[in-house]
């Protein structure tokens, strides 16, 4: 009883661990992606330098103070040069000295400082936009990876499959080289099969772990050689409307192009600005006092570019021109795109084609070798034209299993490169 007890413990426990074996899924790794890759780390500093820079601008709108030390001396300096009989005329001194301070205040200025905060949220937009169009083409390479494993996945299944059929096969044999009714050789022949077997056991285990420790790199976490890879359930749309990241990174570029133009507007109106300087020298603004005096002065002052020679204007140009630029860069993205859709909607027919293929040849492969399992008892033919039979249903086997799954990665890539990849959960 004790035992029966120990037994079922262990029971648990083994259907405990296989339970909870580690799975990934292709939205796992897109999210890992996103998250952890390199690149993603270009958001945040963007987030800070864009803090920093519109602090700075803002920084307009403060009063700003200057100072000023001057120490001079003239060849020359002012004279009257009319006598008045019992008059002294001071001359100034020809070495004089001045400190000032000065404070400026931004009054009005057309709200340029507003248009050029604007303009510099809207670049920080366009650079993180950039960034997600690089994360996104990414998950090309991701399906790559991961599909690629989940083939390596299935032929080795397959591989298992055909090796457990074969050595039991091999138990026939061993009784019937022990009593004389087949030759040693048709036991070496299938033994060897099994070592081959082994071989290209080795090499997919060995090409699975290369794959998912590049995987493991791009989505910046460990992946266990052990994981297992969930199949997407993909929700098919073929004619879905694009969606890429490509397009709001186009037009964040003309919204940008835009306020560049909002902020030539700008800066052509008048700026007002009111200041008050106070100073101490010698002299003052007395020219004829030669004594240290302090002194002040406070007012308005108005600028405005009134004539620019058309400099406004032909920087409007170019900028539509800019603007024409990006919407052909659009355009061609759009066609560059549709172009690889007809690729790969192409690519998709033809797996198509071949599962179905495949699913009709592996009834009759099964079907033949059948028959090959009774002619192989009665005599009729050699161990190695089974195992060429074998073989056969076999490679059918992988063929249906590695044709559907690149049915499924090339449905991916496509909705992939058309931005609409959903999965049904």
């Amino acid at each position: 009883m004790k035992k029966l007890k120990i037994f079922t413990i262990l029971l648990i426990l083994i259907g405990g661990i296989a339970n909870g074996q580690e799975k990934l899924s292709l939205d796992q790794c897109y999210g890992l992606l996103d998250k952890n890759y390199p690149l993603t780390q270009q958001k945040n500093l963007l987030t800070q330098q864009n803090t920093l820079d519109v602090s700075v601008i803002n920084k307009g709108k403060l009063p700003q103070l200057d100072l000023s030390v001057k120490a001079s001396y003239q060849s020359d300096v002012t004279a009257v040069p009319v006598d008045i009989p019992g008059v002294v005329i001071p001359s100034p001194n020809k070495d004089q000295y001045r400190a000032t301070v000065t404070a400026n205040q931004l009054l009005y200025n057309g709200g340029l400082i507003d248009a050029q905060t604007q303009a510099k949220n809207l670049e920080t937009k366009v650079k993180k936009s950039s960034v997600d169009v690089a994360l996104y083409q990414l998950r090309q390479r991701v399906n790559a990876l991961f599909f690629s494993s989940l083939i390596i996945d299935e032929k080795r299944q397959i591989l298992t499959d055909k090796k457990t059929q074969i050595k039991a096969k091999l138990n026939d044999l061993n009784n019937a080289v022990k009593y004389g009714t087949a030759l040693a050789s048709s036991q070496a022949i299938l033994d060897a099969e099994v070592l081959t077997i082994n071989q290209q056991v080795f090499k997919i285990d060995a090409t699975k772990k290369a794959l998912l420790k590049s995987l493991s790199k791009l989505i910046g976490t460990p992946v266990n050689p052990n994981v297992k890879l969930q199949k997407p359930l993909v929700l098919w749309q073929p004619k879905a409307s694009l969606k890429r990241p490509e397009l709001h990174y186009f037009d964040l570029q003309k919204k940008q192009i835009d306020q560049q133009s909002n902020i030539l507007s700008k800066s052509n109106k008048p700026k007002i600005m009111a200041f008050a300087q106070g100073g101490y020298g010698n002299p003052g603004l007395n020219l004829f006092d030669k004594n240290f005096a302090g002194y002040y002065m406070v007012g308005l002052q108005l600028n405005w570019r009134i004539f620019d020679w058309q400099k406004t204007k032909k920087q409007r140009q170019s900028l539509k021109i800019n603007q024409d630029i990006i919407d052909t860069q659009k355009e061609v993205f759009k066609l560059n795109t549709t172009l690889e859709n007809l690729n790969q909607t192409a690519e998709i027919d033809a797996f198509k084609e071949l599962v179905k293929t495949d699913k009709a040849i592996i009834p009759l492969r099964e079907q033949v070798l059948k028959t090959a399992e009774a002619q192989l008892r009665n005599g009729l033919i050699t161990t190695s034209d089974y195992l060429t039979e074998l073989t056969h249903l076999y490679t059918s086997k992988t063929n249906l299993k590695t044709h559907t799954l690149q049915l499924e990665w090339a449905k991916i890539n496509y909705l992939t490169t058309t931005g609409n990849y959903e999965t049904s959960h």
